[in-house]
């Protein structure tokens, strides 16, 4: 069965499905790979490099597509791109497929299997799967890095002839992967640092890096799966913004990581609260892409609102491209090698993994979750 990775075409992208020491150990299962010509210039995998791999390099993405019995790709390919598969590939790649009904409906039509590396259950023999960590963790690091940046002071404290300066106070909302790496690179770097988060069993996690946990009390439940707040209420939001309103103020940097499964990011920052910030001060919204939540970030841009500097990036991974590219191709191969051997897929339907990444197959919408989103849709 021949891998295929293409060039990612999504703005801002610079990721790349497998590295060429990826590539070596699938030739070594048994796989045979094509790349695209520059799929991986930008994570500094030169084409080079994919040939002494023992890859073979397309000059063409039709060319690539084509020839697929596994599409291996960072981002969802375009309904386009899927028109160009041959019929019963197979497509791995990040997908969200709930947010994308049409891509469904095209992935059905050209009978494509499609796994989605974001529904990966996140189980404890999935771990080397799970990209949503890997990505994550190198967002919340970097975040740290463009907020540091975009401050106009340093984050530790540092006793000096001329007088003390004080450290840095870091905000972070949301206690995952992407706000515990954020925790520990702004420790690091010797800011105080406070975090809140709707699901209390975070709080020990946070002061075990050194964080603050800023607590809401409530006896209300929160839903969570996979790790991820699902469910929050409308009172209890009001309760945790009342809560931080003042630490937000305070802040020199606040940066947000709050996502709820299939739905709207939440607003966990408003315009006025924006105003309450010191002049100077930063929000790196992270949640930006899933609409945001500071309620005046701006997708891909960094603006100032306010005397407030808000930075947008949807894709913080890509700056980190090299190990972020890197990760993702263990991690994603790591799936394949689960699904399939160099014969083919095993297609053990009621498996764990199998059962809660696969999307589409042979005409059907068969995953459950995306099943439950769009018929509300």
């Amino acid at each position: 069965m021949k891998i295929a990775v293409p060039k990612e075409t999504k703005p801002y992208e610079k990721r790349v499905a497998l590295t060429p020491d990826i590539v070596k150990s699938l030739l070594k299962a048994g796989w045979t790979c094509i790349i695209e010509e520059g799929a991986g210039v930008s994570s500094n995998y030169p084409d080079e490099t994919y040939r002494q791999a023992g890859a073979s390099i397309a000059s063409s993405k039709a060319q690539v597509y084509s020839e697929a019995d596994v599409l291996l790709k960072v981002n969802a390919p375009s309904a386009e791109e899927v028109q160009l598969l041959k019929p019963g590939a197979i497509v791995i790649s990040f997908l969200y497929a709930y947010t994308i009904p049409e891509l469904v409906h095209v992935l059905q039509e050209k009978q494509i299997s499609a796994f989605s590396m974001d529904a990966v259950p996140r189980i404890s023999r999935a771990q080397k799967m799970d990209a949503l960590s890997s990505q994550a963790n190198l967002g919340g690091y970097k975040a740290v890095l463009l907020g540091a940046n975009h401050l106009a002071k340093i984050f530790p404290l540092m006793m000096t002839a001329a007088g003390t300066i004080t450290p840095a106070k870091v905000l972070i909302f949301g206690a995952g992967v992407a706000g515990l790496q954020a925790v520990a690179t702004a420790k690091r770097l010797g800011a105080v640092v406070e975090v809140t988060d709707v699901r209390p069993e975070t709080k020990e996690q946070v002061e075990s890096l050194g964080g603050r946990f800023l607590e809401v009390k409530s006896d209300e439940g929160v839903k969570t799966e996979g790790g991820y707040a699902r469910e929050v209420s409308a009172e209890y939001l009001q309760k945790q913004k009342e809560l931080v309103a003042k630490h937000v103020a305070d802040a020199d940097i606040v940066i947000t990581t709050a996502l709820v499964m299939g739905k709207k990011a939440p607003i966990l920052i408003t315009e006025d609260m924006v105003k309450t910030m010191k002049p100077g001060a930063v929000i790196v919204d992270m949640a930006v892409e899933s609409g945001g939540n500071c309620a005046i970030s701006e997708l891909n841009n960094t603006v100032v609102k306010h005397g407030v500097t808000i930075i947008g990036e949807s894709n913080l991974p890509a700056h980190l491209a090299m190990n972020a590219s890197d990760l993702y191709a263990r991690n994603i191969s790591t799936l394949l090698l689960h699904l399939a051997n160099k014969d083919g897929f095993k297609w053990e339907m009621e498996e764990e993994i199998t059962k809660g990444s696969l999307i589409t197959h042979k005409g059907e919408l068969v995953h459950g979750f995306t099943k439950e989103i769009l018929s509300k849709k």
